[in-house]
C-alpha cells in the first residue's frame, strides 16, 4: 500500500522533469571537459533527443531506469502485458495497469524514434540513470568517448595507422642493403 495519499503522489510525480536531470548533467559535463560539442533537446530531429553531436552525427539519449523500464521483464499473459520489477525499476504496486501500460508505451516509442534516426543516418547512444551510478561513472562515460571516437573515425574513413610490411629505408641510411 501506498504511503502517501493520492494527492502527494501525484504532486510528487508531476515535480519530476524530463531535462536537465543529475545523470543528464553528469554525462553533459564529463562530455564538455572533454572537448566534445553538442545541442540540448534538438527539435528539427524526430524524438527531441537529449543530447545531439552533429560532428558525430550521434544523439544520446539519458534515460531514467523507472521511465523507460531498463531491465524489467515482459511477459505476454492472454493478451495482457506484464512486467516483472528489476534492480533498477521497481513498478509501483498502486495502479500498476497504469504504469505497465505508460513504460510499455515509452519503451515502443523509444525503439520507434531510434528506427527513424537510424533511417535519416543518426547513431543513437542510450545511457541508463543506473549505469551513470558513482560506481559505474567512470566507465560508462569512458566508454561513450570511445564510441563517439570510433563513430567519427568509421564515418569519416579515418584508419588507425599500421605498420607497412615493407619498410622503406630512412633518408640517412644507405638504400644500397634494399636493392
Amino acid at each position: 500500500m501506498d504511503s502517501l495519499t493520492s494527492q502527494q503522489r501525484h504532486a510528487n510525480m508531476a515535480a519530476i522533469h524530463g531535462k536537465d536531470t543529475k545523470p543528464e548533467m553528469a554525462g553533459r559535463r564529463y562530455l564538455w571537459r572533454h572537448g566534445f560539442r553538442y545541442r540540448l533537446n534538438y527539435r528539427r530531429l524526430p524524438g527531441k533527443p537529449d543530447i545531439v553531436m552533429r560532428k558525430y552525427r550521434t544523439c544520446i539519449f539519458v534515460n531514467g531506469c523507472f521511465w523507460h523500464g531498463h531491465k524489467v521483464i515482459m511477459q505476454h499473459e492472454n493478451n495482457d502485458m506484464a512486467i516483472e520489477n528489476s534492480d533498477c525499476c521497481k513498478i509501483p504496486k498502486t495502479n500498476r495497469e497504469f504504469w505497465v501500460k505508460k513504460i510499455t508505451r515509452n519503451q515502443m516509442r523509444d525503439v520507434e524514434v531510434q528506427h527513424k534516426l537510424a533511417k535519416l543516418g543518426w547513431h543513437c547512444i542510450t545511457i541508463w540513470e543506473c549505469e551513470l551510478s558513482s560506481k559505474l561513472r567512470k566507465h560508462t562515460l569512458e566508454s561513450l568517448v570511445y564510441t563517439l571516437n570510433r563513430i567519427y573515425m568509421k564515418d569519416n574513413n579515418i584508419h588507425l595507422y599500421s605498420e607497412p610490411e615493407e619498410t622503406m629505408p630512412m633518408a640517412a641510411e644507405d638504400d644500397t642493403a634494399y636493392k
